[in-house]
């Protein structure tokens, strides 16, 4: 029988280590859907990512700022949690190298994390802050 999650469980579960992928929701201008794992961090109420300026998300994010982002563990007993938010698009972040090593750290290791940030890190490249608005999450989906 599945269990609601507290907010504190959703929080633990994002930041859990090994990391999970998100599964960016995004709507494109015809109205059809699009999703896109990315790889994210949290910093107090924001999920950040990057995207390529030219990707179907960064696209899609140009029209409507409005997210969903789902990450899941696929093992059993299955848990999720969706996050809702609007997403800001930073197209010349001053501090996109320091977000795109640490997100990248956060799935790669410090050596890899710090190559994957330089290389992300470059002009073309956008930093995404979402806003939190609200989270929905489940735990022992099979249990």
């Amino acid at each position: 029988m599945p269990t609601t999650m507290t907010e504190v469980e959703m929080r633990d579960f994002l930041l859990a280590k090994p990391a999970h992928t998100g599964k960016v929701a995004t709507v494109r201008p015809d109205g059809r859907p699009h999703v896109a794992p990315v790889w994210y961090v949290i910093e107090d109420d924001t999920l950040l990512f990057n995207t390529w300026h030219e990707s179907v998300k960064a696209t899609n994010l140009q029209g409507t700022q409005y997210v969903a982002i789902c990450v899941d563990d696929e093992l059993p007993p299955f848990t999720y949690v969706i996050v809702e938010g609007t997403a800001q698009i930073e197209r010349k972040a001053p501090d996109l190298k320091y977000w795109a090593a640490r997100i990248a750290t956060r799935y790669m290791g410090e050596e890899q994390g710090q190559a994957f940030g330089k290389r992300n890190a470059v002009p073309g490249e956008w930093l995404v802050r979402v806003k939190i608005e609200r989270m929905i999450g489940e735990k022992e989906m099979a249990d």
